[in-house]
């Protein structure tokens, strides 16, 4: 039997690791990894900076641990979105459009992927659950795109990671890079109705490139 004093130090552990993370994932989202200083995401955590080396090892380990809880996070929304209870032109345009809608609320998601992506993806090498908790929503792809092709309405052949990368692609680019886009074409795309025009394109390209002819 565990100890009372015993779960109580691993409930303050697991709840300073917690702080930690969500501390880190606001400084990387900010700063990159390179201009992050632990100092201050122990100071933001209001934790002895010593914990991050205790919990994590390195500003590597931390910022390796942040790319993981994000994925984590956004997997687990989209299995909360019980695509299966729904046709599968309903749950895929559902799909698509909570997609679209996180990385609109979740700007630290597409500047976290980013810098991960300016160090050639080297800290998600490292990061062992990393395949594991991203198929998911692939095997989640695969079996609409399957129920919509048995109730005819979507087309055979379609690679479910093709899609994937469709329907994530259209939306980080917009957001990744909609101050550039903004500037050049001379649109405020990133004003709320201009997201709400991408979000109805990008739902409606997606379904019309894969229904059925």
């Amino acid at each position: 039997m565990i100890s009372k004093p015993r779960r109580r130090k691993e409930a303050l552990g697991a709840t300073s690791r917690e702080t930690l993370l969500e501390a880190a994932k606001a400084a990387f989202a900010a700063r990159g990894l390179e201009g992050a200083r632990v100092d201050d995401i122990a100071q933001r955590a209001k934790i002895n900076k010593q914990l991050v080396y205790h919990y994590f090892g390195s500003k590597d380990g931390l910022y390796t641990a942040v790319l993981e809880q994000i994925y984590r996070e956004i997997r687990e929304r989209e299995q909360e979105l019980h695509l299966a209870s729904f046709p599968a032109e309903e749950a895929m345009r559902r799909l698509v459009e909570f997609s679209f809608d996180y990385l609109a609320q979740n700007p630290e998601f597409v500047a976290l992927i980013a810098d991960e992506n300016a160090h050639d993806g080297r800290h998600l090498q490292g990061a062992s659950q990393v395949e594991e908790m991203n198929r998911p929503i692939i095997d989640l792809l695969r079996e609409t795109l399957e129920r919509g092709t048995r109730e005819g309405v979507f087309r055979r052949g379609l690679d479910p990671l093709h899609i994937y990368l469709s329907i994530a692609g259209m939306a980080f680019f917009y957001f990744s890079n909609v101050h550039t886009l903004s500037r050049i074409f001379n649109r405020s795309l990133g004003s709320a109705a201009a997201i709400a025009e991408r979000r109805a394109h990008i739902v409606d390209f997606v379904l019309n490139a894969i229904r059925t002819r």
